[in-house]
């Protein structure tokens, strides 16, 4: 019996009479936990607060997803796949290679400056040392799939001879991680160090145009 049938039956039990619809509730206590997790992080983060938010119960929540931590596992799950399946929509195989390689990157610091929370998760799960990462198929099937978009990319780059050879395709697919995620991971710090603010218009610009530069030089023949 899959997890969503059991859903069902379990919410027809607690709730003889209604009409429920299990994915959208499960959807609804994903997109809650992300902002829980997110600003209090694995240990902070309290499942009363979900359950009373989403109008759900603990048990609920415990049915749909196992524990607290099966729970924070499948928020890590959606927001890899969220920002996956918006890099599946780039196309960047029509486009030239360096074109490619500008859209990617340009992409993945706008992503990272929307969504601080998914920003704010990943330094949760460097602080668990990857242990509940390392529990989802998942996450890692998800980023098996990017590695081999920016190889493939990169590849082409070199066969046109517009990409210099011998380029390792998870180095620079760390590379631009390092650059855009440290653009919203520091950007409190550096924005009172330096008096700076990091989030208007023209810095973010020229952020952006700068980062997609250094990827592009470092990648350039």
């Amino acid at each position: 019996m899959s997890k969503i049938t059991k859903a069902v039956k379990a919410s027809k039990a607690a709730a003889p009479g209604r009409t429920n619809d299990p994915a959208r509730t499960m959807a609804g206590i994903l997109d809650v936990a992300t902002k829980e997790f997110a600003e209090k992080g694995l240990s902070g983060a309290r499942i009363d607060e979900i359950a009373a938010a989403t109008q759900t119960s603990k048990r609920m929540i415990y049915y749909y997803f196992g524990s607290k931590e099966g729970l924070y596992i499948a928020v890590l799950e959606e927001a890899y796949r969220r920002m996956r399946a918006i890099e599946a929509e780039l196309h960047l195989e029509d486009l030239s290679p360096e074109d490619a390689l500008r859209k990617l990157v340009g992409f993945t610091f706008d992503h990272h400056h929307d969504n601080s929370e998914f920003i704010r998760l990943v330094m949760t799960e460097n602080m668990e040392r990857g242990a509940f990462m390392a529990q989802s198929k998942v996450i890692q099937k998800l980023n098996v799939t990017a590695i081999s978009a920016v190889k493939t990319l990169y590849e082409r780059g070199v066969t046109s001879g517009v990409f210099r050879a011998n380029l390792d395709a998870v180095d620079l697919h760390a590379s631009i991680s390092a650059l855009t995620f440290f653009n919203v991971a520091n950007r409190h710090t550096f924005s009172l160090i330096f008096k700076r603010d990091f989030d208007a218009p023209r810095v973010l610009r020229e952020r952006r145009d700068s980062v997609i530069e250094m990827i592009v030089r470092f990648a350039r023949k």
